[in-house]
This record gives structure tokens, sequence and C-alpha cells, in this order.
């Protein structure tokens, strides 16, 4: 039975890799979110029509 399991480089690499990235989920509440609310929450502006020649 070995010791240890051997330390790949391409293992480490990857796993702080992993640990560094921020990935954004798509149900993740953030600035985005807020902002999506609030152009949904404001008041729609009225169009006005113009008679065309």
């Amino acid at each position: 039975m070995k010791a240890a399991m051997k330390n790949r480089r391409w293992m480490t690499s990857m796993i702080a890799e992993a640990k560094k990235t921020e990935v954004e989920m798509p149900w993740s509440r953030g600035a985005r979110r807020d902002a999506f609310i609030a152009k949904k929450s404001a008041p729609a502006t009225k169009l006005s029509l113009r008679a065309s020649a």
C-alpha cells in the first residue's frame, strides 16, 4: 500500500485554478439581477404617435 498519492503537476494546477475561478451562475443574486429588476419595475415611457406625410 502506498503512503501517499503521487502529486501530479497538472492536477495541482487544475485544483488551484478551480479554487480561484469565480463563475457567476444564472440564479446568483448580484448587480446584474438588480439592474434587471430596476428596468422591469420602471414606469413605461409614453410613446407619442405622429402623423406621417
